[in-house]
């Protein structure tokens, strides 16, 4: 292992010199920097990152707390975090929660008592008030961003969210422009903000249609492909004679596709079918979905210039970013009868 005073050594510097070199002290000379430097890399000098710690009371790590990086949503956005910790000389520690509020708080724990210099949380979405855990980074002081709407149980942090109600209104809109009048609405987890502003823009669309929304035609899904199949057998063994269905996102709209195409419709032509995110499989997808496009790199780009803030002790408010549908093969007019 290469120490400074090995490089000290073969510079004919002083140790205190090498060791302002690596500090980057401005009572050094460009030169000698560049040159200690490349001596340094030559002879595979590594600093220890822990030691540096000690001393600057920091550890150049931040963790990223997520359901898991499979999630398609998640891949663009942790990609924008990482690439941006990374420049900055931050390196990235993950964790997955699978969804399980047990698993975020041993998540969340295992990575105070790493003393991060700050979090990014997906939170585990709960319907009680108040969480413990999220107590705990409050009183632990450390810099937290919240990648999603936030809940009443984390409403005292930052964070950076998509403007999911317009987009779904828009989503809606856009079907009632095509002439459908019996839309059904596959939702989301009832705790999940995200989920209850997407219906909420289904609701608001239709009011400002002069219709009427009709519960019957709200099916409960999740959010996964199963959790669409399991809505779409219900909503055909009802009966409702939709001719649209908006999915609370791609992957419910996927799997509820998968379902109508399995007893004999086609889509467009029999039934519409749109989704809300914009994952890369929906525009690749059997039929090309048409969906709301995410900011997703743009959402992890700016969680990172929230959490540059409050490392500066600012308080900054919440980011909300725009969302635009993206209209494919999946909707039409509906069949004249």
């Amino acid at each position: 292992m290469v120490r400074l005073k090995d490089i000290a050594a073969r510079a004919g510097v002083s140790v205190m010199t090498v060791s302002k070199v690596m500090r980057d002290a401005p009572d050094i000379s460009v030169a000698t920097k560049t040159r200690i430097r490349r001596l340094a890399e030559e002879m595979g000098y590594m600093p220890d990152s822990m030691a540096q710690g000690l001393r600057t009371r920091t550890t150049k790590l931040f963790g990223l707390v997520i359901p898991a990086i499979t999630a398609p949503v998640f891949a663009r956005t942790a990609l924008a975090i990482e690439e941006l910790a990374f420049e900055q000389g931050y390196d990235l520690i993950l964790a997955h929660t699978l969804n399980l509020p047990e698993r975020e708080e041993a998540c969340i724990r295992k990575l105070l008592s790493r003393r991060v210099d700050g979090l990014f949380v997906s939170p585990v979405y709960r319907l009680a008030p108040t969480a413990q855990i999220y107590e705990e980074i409050l009183k632990n002081g450390t810099p937290t961003v919240i990648l999603g709407q936030r809940a009443s149980f984390c409403t005292q942090f930052a964070s950076v969210e998509t403007d999911d109600l317009p987009a779904s209104q828009a989503v809606t809109k856009h079907l009632l422009e095509l002439g459908h009048r019996r839309i059904a609405f596959l939702s989301g987890p009832a705790a999940a903000p995200w989920a209850q502003e997407r219906a909420e823009g289904y609701r608001r669309a239709l009011r400002e249609a002069d219709l009427s929304v009709d519960d019957g035609l709200v099916f409960t899904a999740g959010g996964t492909i199963e959790d669409g199949e399991k809505a779409a057998l219900q909503m055909l063994q009802e009966r409702t004679d939709v001719t649209a269905v908006q999915a609370v996102n791609d992957l419910v709209a996927i799997g509820a596709a998968n379902v109508l195409i399995g007893q004999g419709l086609k889509i467009p032509q029999d039934i519409s079918l749109a989704g809300f995110g914009n994952i890369l499989v929906s525009e690749y997808f059997k039929v090309p979905l048409t969906t709301v496009r995410q900011p997703k790199f743009r959402l992890g780009v700016a969680a990172m210039e929230l959490m540059q803030k409050l490392l500066k002790g600012e308080r900054p408010d919440a980011k909300r970013l725009p969302a635009q549908i993206v209209v494919r093969a999946s909707t039409a007019p509906p069949r004249l009868k």
